[in-house]
């Protein structure tokens, strides 16, 4: 059965793309049949896919122009959607997908973008017979400091829970350069990293 995971916030740099490739590697090197749908213009997740060997767990991509997945094999689809829902395209995957993953930035701009964008998507979502769950990720983050501290208390107030915490940490751009994730190499470094990700794909996969 494919399950299909949208990973879309309205502010930019949020780390949309971080998310979608990661989750994506992570199902891959469990061994599902997965496929990583690029419906950003900036074609960040392509550019990732384009740089990863085919030594490394396989993903298809999906560069959006088609709406199913490319196998009826798929087992699950990570969709990177832009920092906006005007496209017709990004509103259809939001209402087709399972589960929706948000990605946060501790900062006050974030904020106060993520609290519209929070709204564009109950009026999106609102014309479907089924909720959809949602999932809130703490990107980027830095444990006691201020704007985290702030952060936190941003979620609750839109009557959320952060599912997951994931760490401020250079290994993450560094592993991109080469189409790779801490879920694809061996490194302690990496593997350490890991950790802060299951949270989020066990949450995920409560839905599944």
């Amino acid at each position: 059965m494919t399950h299909r995971i949208c990973v879309i916030n309205g502010k930019g740099g949020c780390g949309k793309t971080t998310i979608s490739t990661h989750l994506a590697a992570a199902y891959a090197n469990s061994g599902l049949v997965t496929e990583l749908v690029d419906l950003d213009p900036l074609r960040g997740a392509t550019a990732w896919h384009k740089r990863r060997s085919s030594k490394n767990a396989p993903i298809t991509l999906n560069n959006g122009r088609d709406k199913t997945p490319s196998s009826s094999r798929v087992q699950r689809v990570i969709v990177d959607c832009p920092a906006s829902m005007r496209s017709a395209k990004v509103r259809d995957a939001v209402r087709a997908a399972d589960v929706l993953v948000i990605p946060l930035l501790p900062s006050i701009f974030d904020e106060q973008a993520t609290k519209r964008f929070m709204r564009r998507l109950e009026i999106a979502l609102e014309k479907t017979t089924k909720g959809r769950p949602i999932l809130i990720v703490s990107n980027r983050y830095r444990r006691n400091s201020v704007a985290c501290v702030q952060l936190e208390s941003f979620i609750k107030k839109l009557h959320e829970q952060p599912t997951a915490h994931i760490p401020d940490r250079s290994i993450y751009s560094q592993l991109a350069q080469n189409g790779l994730s801490i879920f694809d190499v061996g490194a302690r470094v990496a593997t350490s990293q890991q950790e802060h990700w299951m949270p989020l794909i066990e949450a995920i996969e409560t839905y599944a």
